[in-house]
Order: C-alpha cells, then sequence, then structure tokens
C-alpha cells in the first residue's frame, strides 16, 4: 500500500487514537476540590418526631404494653386501678396473647427516652406472634382529660403559683 498524500505532495496526518485524559483529569480534581470544601458545610438533617395535636381515642379497655426508659417491660389491662405487671420481654407475646380477647387492642406506651429500634422490636414481635390491632400511646398536646392512672402533673418548683391569685 502507498502512503496517503495529499495534493501538495506532502504526506498527510496520521489519525491518532489516543485519547488525551489530562483535560478530563482536571475537572475531576476541580470537582473533588469543589465536593471537598462544600461538604463540612452542609449540615446534617435533624430528625425531629411530629407530636400529635389531636389522636384518635383509645378503645374501652385495651391492653397496654410500656416500655420504660431502662427498656423494662410491663402491661396491664388500660382501665381503671389496673396496675402494671413486669414481664420478660422474650415473653411478653405469649403473656399478651394469653390475655388478649378477640377484637382487643393493644397499645404500646413507650417513654420517651427509649430508643425507637426497641419499641419497633416489641411491635415486631408482638406483631409475629399474632397481634393485630396494635397501636401507639401517644400524648396529645392539650389534652383535657388524663389517661387513667396517669400521675397529675406538677408544676416546677420556681414556677410561679396561679392557683391563689385573685380574680378582679
Amino acid at each position: 500500500m502507498s502512503s496517503v498524500r495529499s495534493s501538495s505532495g506532502r504526506p498527510g496526518r496520521r489519525l491518532k487514537n489516543e485519547i488525551n485524559v489530562v483535560p478530563y483529569i482536571d475537572v475531576m480534581l476541580v470537582l473533588l476540590v469543589i465536593f471537598m470544601v462544600t461538604a463540612p458545610l452542609i449540615t446534617p438533617g435533624v430528625i425531629e418526631l411530629p407530636s400529635v395535636g389531636q389522636a384518635s381515642n383509645v378503645p374501652a379497655k385495651p391492653l397496654e404494653v410500656q416500655i420504660e426508659e431502662d427498656s423494662k417491660v410491663s402491661w396491664r389491662l388500660r382501665d381503671g386501678g389496673a396496675t402494671f405487671i413486669p414481664v420478660e420481654r422474650s415473653a411478653l407475646a405469649q403473656t399478651i396473647l394469653s390475655e388478649l380477647k378477640p377484637d382487643q387492642p393493644v397499645v404500646i406506651a413507650a417513654d420517651g427516652k427509649v430508643p425507637y429500634e426497641v419499641v419497633m422490636k416489641v411491635m415486631d414481635d408482638l406483631r409475629k406472634n399474632g397481634v393485630t390491632k396494635l397501636g401507639l400511646l401517644v400524648d396529645q398536646k392539650g389534652e383535657s382529660a388524663p389517661s387513667p392512672n396517669a400521675s397529675p402533673k406538677r408544676a416546677p418548683a420556681n414556677a410561679p403559683n396561679n392557683s391563689n391569685a385573685t380574680k378582679k
């Protein structure tokens, strides 16, 4: 084969089959620097769980499972005068099922400092063992009637006492 010659008689340029990657590396390094500078400036999202302004009323007499701050579990029939009965978490589902009547709901009342994972594990254990009506107990904002056996809320010691104020 003869070499390719242009009309002027000089040999033609051969095509390069290589890519010049230097400009791509420059762009990549600039993007890397931009991300490294902006990443510390982005604040991580803070999760604030919603508070309930109005929740549906709890049915007549559900079984209540209470999870304390130290993850101890107890239960009671949510009725006036009923006391909590401590139970091991491993035996909770069998205990609840033995006391549960047909169509009776179970509500879980967990301390605000209990890890979410603990509450979800208790819910999952109850569901796996056949508890179908399961819910979470919440405090309502501006609740007019306290829940049964709830201790009265006390004002802090440094709060002003308005009970002795005279009306004008």
